[in-house]
């Protein structure tokens, strides 16, 4: 079976959101194939979950300061520091049939990709439920899900080189906790691909990777595709709502 494979992008927040739900929409509709996708994030933005209250987890003038965005994402799960040098983003979005209906299944078979491409890698990775993967018992990747319309929906972070001081400064924590001591006591539950492999991977070598990764575990092969103009039409009308106030605020 083949899916569709493409290019990397460097795209702002609003857009990639956009470009998921644009895929989403479209893949229920039979009007995209199953699609396996990586971009990077530019600016560095903090995403937070559908569910989440923006002012409750992240401090807003910290991410003015350093020009982060912020944006709301359609899946759940907590808030995300998306580092511009220091971390890939996955998205897989294919039809609910292809996947186990049982989500923890489901969240294995996806993120079995990951541990796949960590492998690839030369770093022994597991799943560990609910959708964590953990490298050296510490998690290296988090991903969220949606099922809309008879579609998945599936993105998620894989950790290279990521700033966990200025992730801490973003997020809402005390201001005791962004010290030499609390961020020790972070990478001894969190690591990262540098620390793990004494070498900062190029983000082509770790796309790749978890492209052969996703094919084992997916049992597909992925073909390399462009996004259509019908997808970007769709991403672009898309696009206005992750940039607004009424969808940040929304909680």
């Amino acid at each position: 079976m083949e899916w569709r494979l493409l290019p990397m992008r460097i795209d702002d927040a609003f857009t990639s959101m956009a470009i998921d739900e644009a895929l989403l929409k479209l893949n229920a509709e039979g009007e995209s194939p199953n699609t396996v996708r990586f971009w990077r994030w530019l600016p560095s933005t903090v995403s937070i979950g559908c569910f989440q209250s923006l002012e409750k987890e992240v401090d807003l003038s910290v991410a003015k300061k350093y020009g982060v965005d912020i944006v709301r994402r359609i899946t759940g799960g907590g808030a995300v520091f998306h580092d511009h040098d220091g971390e890939l983003t996955y998205s897989v979005v294919c039809r609910q049939s292809e996947v186990p209906a049982d989500i923890i299944d489901s969240y294995k078979i996806i993120c079995g990709g990951l541990v796949k491409g960590f492998e690839n890698l030369g770093l022994k990775a597991e799943f560990r439920p609910v959708n964590d993967v953990q490298v050296n018992g510490k998690k290296i990747s988090g991903s969220a899900q949606t099922r809309r319309w008879g579609s998945v929906l599936q993105h998620g972070t894989v950790l290279i080189s990521p700033d966990v001081r200025r992730m801490f400064e973003l997020l809402r924590v005390s201001p005791e906790k962004i010290s030499d001591k609390f961020i020790a006591s972070v990478f001894e539950r969190v690591t990262t691909m540098e620390r793990e492999l004494g070498k900062k991977p190029s983000f082509e070598e770790v796309r790749e990777a978890m492209s052969n990764g996703f094919e084992n575990s997916l049992k597909v092969k992925l073909q390399e595709g462009a996004l259509a103009g019908e997808e970007l039409e769709l991403a672009n009308e898309i696009k206005p709502k992750y940039a607004s106030e009424e969808w940040s605020r929304k909680r």
